[in-house]
């Protein structure tokens, strides 16, 4: 859609686009409806289920909310309830916008140092998954991986609110 379209906003001024975010969640959500609809089919004509697909979905599904968790950082478009935020003068709207940014920054910076090492535990000590049996590591390790996507977002609203410009 082009800028100049009535009521189209333009997306936040971010040095890594949030394109990228965007394409990534739509290629998951092809994914996830590809496999979801090869089971069924092969569920109805066989009567057998790819049971394995379970364990790639619940993973992609995983990606996909840090995806567009990451994505809603870059946008300032996170859940928010402002109806005390809304009645503070300027100067108070930004320093808590300054606030819970930074808190999620801490959050997901805790999320990525935990998930890190349980990943690295499933790592040490070979842990499998169940249904197809590759190490669960390859599927844990990204959790810590865009948890720290998530917390470079964070700060760079954080930058855009102290500047002024988000």
């Amino acid at each position: 859609m082009d800028c100049q379209t009535p009521g189209h906003t333009p997306g936040p001024r971010t040095r890594i686009p949030v394109k990228i975010e965007e394409s990534l969640a739509g290629i998951i959500i092809a994914v996830l409806a590809l496999i979801t609809f090869a089971n069924v089919v092969v569920r109805y004509l066989t009567h057998f289920s790819f049971a394995f697909t379970e364990e790639i979905s619940i993973f992609l599904m995983v990606v996909m909310t840090l995806v567009g968790s990451s994505s809603l950082m870059a946008k300032s478009s996170h859940l928010n309830i402002t109806y005390f935020i809304d009645k503070l003068p300027p100067k108070g709207r930004r320093l808590a916008r300054l606030a819970a940014a930074a808190l999620t920054a801490l959050t997901f910076l805790l999320l990525a140092i935990l998930g890190g090492r349980m990943a690295w535990d499933e790592y040490r000590f070979e842990v499998t998954s169940p249904g197809l049996g590759i190490p669960t590591w390859v599927y844990t390790v990204w959790l810590p991986i865009l948890s720290l996507v998530i917390v470079g977002r964070a700060a760079g609203l954080m930058a855009r609110i102290a500047r002024g410009e988000d």
